[in-house]
């Protein structure tokens, strides 16, 4: 299924604020930066990427619902198999 540009566009700027979080643990470990800090960061970081997958996930099932609203064509396994394996 492609998903609607426009309904990713939160998508992209979480991934993007991740990307820099990314960049900044890497300064923070080459810098000899406290290792709560760092974990901290990592959690941060961590926490951006499962909601921007849940969003994708989230912008799918919409999709899906506006495209078939009877719900018979969409393949719930496969957006079942998404979303668990985010969990």
């Amino acid at each position: 299924m492609q998903l609607d540009a426009d309904q990713l566009d939160g998508v992209l700027k979480r991934l993007k604020r991740a990307q820099g979080q990314i960049g900044g643990i890497i300064r923070m470990i080459e810098e000899g930066r406290d290792c709560q800090d760092v974990v901290t960061q990592l959690a941060a970081v961590s926490k951006a990427l499962d909601r921007a997958g849940f969003a994708v996930i989230a912008a799918g099932l919409r999709q899906c619902l506006t495209e078939d609203p009877s719900g018979e064509g969409v393949d719930t396994s496969s957006l079942e198999k998404l979303f668990l394996s985010l969990a």
